[in-house]
């Protein structure tokens, strides 16, 4: 559920939902993802995969089993050459006989990989995570027309750390566990919010009950604000201050609290 603003109906549909899905796109291949357990939804955001052939990695998944490496993902029906060799990349087998199968290196680099291991009288297995093997490497050796030193140098950054996910640790958060109902809330109180969307006039926070709280564009800081989204922005974890309560109405007044 990604939540847009107040303008997301007043803009063109097609548009809105293309660039939303470029986004979705670009968030799912910079992470990769689980074959194994991934829906057939997440997965069809992969490049090279689609709605069609999600669906059929998921029927495959479920009718076979697990997949065991990069390479059995071509038995899935209607999978095509083509479309492993842009989807294979992103796609991760956790536990896998060959580790760079849990890694975003593509598996027209395994050859590659393998020599630089013979070369260096190694495993794959023992080069993944040893920095100081792989940063003595001199990768011109392996320089070619069709890989260059950029390409060498990804390369061995997920060498380094196989298979790392970019994303930051989520923060530990909680509401607070005594404020059940809007019946809960007095005035005065600080409470911990997330701010679930903003507008031209404030933002709405989810204090951990139905209603959500309005933070007015006055009560964002002392001074004038002119722009709420130079105060807040979506998701954003904040703590807020209880200013009124109408619970005849199922109106929440908050204000950020510094």
């Amino acid at each position: 559920s990604i939540g847009v603003g107040q303008y997301q109906h007043d803009v063109d549909q097609t548009a809105l939902k293309n660039s939303l899905d470029r986004v979705v796109e670009t968030c799912v291949n910079n992470v990769g993802v689980n074959v194994n357990t991934a829906s057939a939804s997440l997965l069809s955001y992969v490049s090279g995969i689609g709605p069609k052939l999600a669906e059929g990695v998921v029927r495959f998944r479920e009718s076979e089993g697990p997949f065991t490496s990069r390479v059995a993902i071509k038995k899935v029906p209607r999978l095509g050459g083509k479309a492993f060799e842009q989807a294979a990349g992103f796609l991760r087998i956790k536990g896998a006989s060959n580790p760079l199968d849990d890694s975003s290196v593509h598996p027209e680099r395994y050859k590659l990989i393998e020599k630089i291991a013979k070369d260096q009288k190694t495993a794959i297995s023992e080069m993944i995570g040893n920095s100081s093997l792989l940063k003595a490497i001199d990768l011109q050796k392996y320089v070619t027309e069709e890989v260059g030193l950029p390409t060498l140098t990804d390369i061995i950054k997920e060498l380094e750390k196989p298979g790392l996910d970019i994303r930051e640790k989520a923060k530990v958060f909680t509401f607070n566990q005594n404020i059940r109902t809007i019946e809960d809330l007095q005035a005065g109180q600080l409470l911990p919010g997330i701010v679930n969307n903003v507008t031209n006039f404030g933002c709405f926070v989810d204090i951990g009950i139905k209603e959500s709280g309005l933070i007015h564009i006055s009560n964002l800081a002392d001074g004038f604000v002119s722009d709420v989204s130079a105060h807040v922005s979506l998701q954003q974890q904040i703590i807020v201050k209880v200013l009124e309560v109408d619970i005849s109405r199922k109106r929440i007044q908050l204000k950020l609290h510094k």
